[in-house]
C-alpha cells in the first residue's frame, strides 16, 4: 500500500498488525504496573539506588544485546553528538531514581497520574530544544493537564512531601529525555542510542547503588529478580508493539497505567484514590490525549503536503 507521498508505506511493508500492536502495548503497561507495585514494596526496606542499580543490570544487558545484533560495538558507539547521548543516559537514570524515591510515599494511583503529565511537558520542552512552535490549542491542553495535577496535590488532597516533588521531577526529566531522543533520531541510529543509554545508565546506577548495598533475603531477591525481568519483558513488548502498529495508534493505550495503578493500589496496599484526585487525574489524561491527537493530525497534514519524489 502506498503512502500519501507516493512512496511505499514502511509500516505496511513490515506487515502492520494493529490489533497485535495494541494487545502488546496493553500487556506492556500491565507488566510495568506490576513492576511498580513490587518496587513500592521493596523500597520500604532497601535503598532506591540499590534497586535501580540491579534493574539497570538487566536493562543494560538487554539494550546491549539488541544493539549488537544490529552492528558491531565500535560502530554503534560512533555518535555524531556524544554529549547529547550521554545527557540522555543521565536523564533516564535520574528519572528512574526519582520515580523510585517518589514511590516510597506516593500511592500508585496518584503517582501514575502525576507521571502522565510528561507528554504535556514534552510539548513545552520541545519549544527551546527542537525549536517547535506550539499553538494556543496545545498550550490550552497543557494548562488543563497542569490544573489536574494541582487538583491532586491541593490542600487536603495528596500530602505535600518530598515524594510529590520527586514525582514531578521524574516526569520532567523523562520529558526532556524524550525530546532529546527525538533530536537524536535525526543524527544517530537506534542501536547507537540504545547502547549509550545502557552503558551510561549502568555506570551511573552502579556507582551510586553499590555504596548503598544492603544484603537481601531470598524472598526479596526473588522480588528484585521479577523487577529485573519485567524491565526487559515490558520494554521488549513495547518495542514489538511499535513494530506492529504506528506509535500514534498505541501511545494512547499507555494511559491504561492510570486505572491499573489505582487498581493495584487498592488490591495490594488498600489505598483508594479520593474522588476529587480522580477528577484531577482525568484532566491530566484528557489533556495528554488531546495533545497526542493534535500531534497525530499535524503529522498527517505533513505527510499529505510532502512533495512527491523528484518534485519540488
Amino acid at each position: 500500500m502506498a503512502g500519501n507521498d507516493g512512496r511505499a508505506d514502511p509500516a505496511a511493508a513490515k506487515g502492520d498488525n494493529v490489533g497485535l500492536g495494541i494487545l502488546l502495548t496493553v500487556v506492556s503497561v500491565l507488566t510495568f504496573g506490576i513492576q511498580d507495585a513490587i518496587a513500592k514494596v521493596l523500597v520500604q526496606e532497601y535503598s532506591p539506588f540499590q534497586l535501580v542499580m540491579m534493574r539497570y543490570w538487566a536493562f543494560a544487558a538487554f539494550s546491549l544485546v539488541l544493539a549488537l545484533r544490529q552492528a558491531p560495538l565500535r560502530q554503534v558507539l560512533q555518535s555524531r553528538a556524544p554529549a547529547w547521548q550521554i545527557a540522555r543516559g543521565v536523564l533516564l537514570v535520574a528519572d528512574i531514581w526519582l520515580f523510585a524515591l517518589a514511590i516510597r510515599t506516593v500511592p500508585l494511583g496518584e503517582l501514575q497520574a502525576i507521571s502522565l503529565v510528561y507528554p504535556l511537558l514534552v510539548t513545552l520542552f520541545a519549544i527551546p530544544i527542537l525549536g517547535e512552535r506550539v499553538g494556543l490549542f496545545r498550550l490550552g491542553a497543557v494548562v488543563l493537564g497542569f490544573a489536574g495535577a494541582l487538583v491532586i496535590v491541593r490542600p487536603g488532597g495528596l500530602p505535600l512531601d518530598w515524594g510529590v516533588g520527586f514525582a514531578i521531577l521524574s516526569a520532567s526529566f523523562y520529558a526532556i529525555y524524550i525530546v532529546i531522543t527525538r533530536k537524536m533520531t535525526m543524527m544517530d541510529s537506534t542501536a547507537t542510542s540504545m547502547v549509550y543509554v545502557g552503558v551510561v545508565g549502568l555506570v551511573l546506577s552502579t556507582g551510586f547503588g553499590i555504596v548503598t548495598w544492603k544484603p537481601m533475603d531470598w524472598g526479596d531477591l526473588l522480588l528484585t529478580g521479577i523487577v529485573m525481568a519485567t524491565t526487559c519483558v515490558g520494554h521488549g513488548l513495547m518495542m514489538v508493539a511499535l513494530s506492529k502498529a504506528p506509535a500514534s495508534v498505541v501511545q494512547p493505550f499507555n494511559y491504561l497505567s492510570l486505572p491499573w495503578g489505582i487498581t493495584l493500589s487498592v488490591l495490594i496496599f488498600g489505598h483508594l484514590i479520593d474522588p476529587i484526585s480522580l477528577i484531577g487525574a482525568g484532566f491530566i489524561a484528557l489533556a495528554g490525549l488531546v495533545v497526542m491527537a493534535r500531534e497525530r493530525r499535524k503529522k498527517l497534514v505533513r505527510d499529505v503536503d510532502a512533495p512527491l519524489p523528484g518534485k519540488e
